[in-house]
């Protein structure tokens, strides 16, 4: 029996049971389509579906059975028309910008946005002919002073990563929909199950599935969603430059999202406790964290987003010497970039993930030499403090 279309109100059950297709075996799990290509039962039916006349599977690079299943399930989550599954999280941004954005466009960028997705604008989208211009992420008067004519989206991260800064949602998509241009938001740190970007207006949603999706750090996967006109044109860019996901990383991923609920509520929690903790220590100058009720957007956040989420940064006293001193020291936290992982990480940004700003650049987006990015895991909490302390 096929339940590929079953959906209800609720996440938790369409976290486990959407978008699952059954072949004719009747398998209960998710079935792992690995082939490259698919057979057609004449030559008739192949033209049709090259055409795009018939619907069926052509080629693993734009069609297959297990990547349409993390789509499908991914796009109810977050209350999305389609979602376009990609290879890793910044093929996800630069298939959205090179598939809706010409040479002459301008977009605006967050300030707070991760160093590779600057990277991206600045050093090949920008050389493409693509017009950037960076704001800070909770001013609003740098965005409405940022729309040019030509201005054809916004792109943000909220929370940024890793200072745990937050915008108004309603607002830029409101800003932006009056220039009759489109706000992107890429939902890594919450994800659907702690934030619904588009409930807010936003038209595009971007994912890093190599993050909490997966939440066990295993593979690499991206994700673009939003209406369905805006991702034919990224299912036709993909279709033609490759940015693909692999089958056997969207089974993976669809087993993540089985239980994304669950361990987003687990690292949330955490996460709050370690800021609570933090904030208390005297060798901590400050915390980043959105939970709190000392973070700046307080409000906002409680009116956006489900909970605080599940990283923490702060800033210690003593400089990049300490900073550095601390990371050595841990024996239970990984010292590695990625996040989104059952395991606790722990990461110097100024000289790892923001490492290919400039010094200016990286001044103006906050990174600090001291400061420190704990990605909470599923650890119990006071194993964790003991860790840091």
């Amino acid at each position: 029996m096929n339940k590929k279309n079953l959906r209800t109100s609720k996440f938790a059950t369409n976290s486990v049971r959407a978008g699952t297709f059954r072949s004719s075996q009747g398998e209960h799990s998710e079935s792992l389509y690995l082939t490259s290509s698919f057979i057609f039962q004449n030559a008739e039916e192949a033209a049709e579906r090259f055409a795009n006349q018939e619907a069926g599977n052509v080629y693993s690079r734009f069609t297959n059975p297990s990547v349409k299943m993390f789509e499908d399930r991914l796009a109810i989550l977050e209350e999305a028309e389609e979602c376009v599954a990609t290879s890793t999280g910044m093929s996800a941004i630069l298939s959205c910008i090179m598939s809706l954005c010409r040479a002459g466009d301008h977009v605006v960028v967050s300030r707070s946005v991760f160093g590779t997705t600057v990277k991206l604008f600045d050093n090949i989208l920008s050389e493409w002919g693509l017009e950037v211009s960076y704001v800070t992420l909770s001013d609003e008067e740098q965005w409405k002073n940022s729309l040019k004519k030509n201005t054809k989206l916004f792109f943000v991260e909220t929370p940024s990563n890793p200072l745990m800064e937050v915008c108004d949602i309603k607002f830029l998509a409101d800003l932006a929909h009056k220039n009759k241009s489109l706000l992107i938001v890429d939902n890594c740190f919450c994800t659907p199950a702690h934030q619904i970007p588009v409930r807010f207006g936003a038209d595009i949603i971007i994912h890093s599935a190599t993050k909490y999706l997966d939440g066990q750090g295993r593979c690499l996967g991206g994700a673009v969603l939003g209406k369905r006109s805006l991702m034919k044109k990224v299912r036709g860019f993909l279709r033609s430059a490759g940015t693909s996901m692999s089958p056997f990383n969207a089974w993976v991923f669809l087993k993540g999202l089985e239980t994304l609920k669950i361990r987003m509520d687990a690292h949330a929690s955490n996460a709050y406790k370690l800021a609570v903790w933090l904030e208390q220590n005297k060798k901590i100058e400050k915390v980043y964290y959105p939970g709190l009720d000392s973070h700046p957007q307080y409000e906002l956040v409680k009116k956006q987003q489900n909970t605080g989420g599940g990283v923490v940064s702060f800033k210690v006293k003593g400089g990049k010497e300490a900073a550095w001193k601390l990371i050595n020291s841990t024996r239970l936290l990984s010292i590695t970039a990625n996040l989104g992982d059952t395991r606790s990480t722990i990461t110097h940004p100024s000289t790892t993930t923001h490492s290919r700003l400039n010094q200016d650049q990286r001044d103006l987006a906050g990174i600090t030499e001291n400061l420190i990015r704990i990605a909470v895991g599923l650890e119990d909490i006071d194993d964790i403090k003991a860790d840091i302390n």
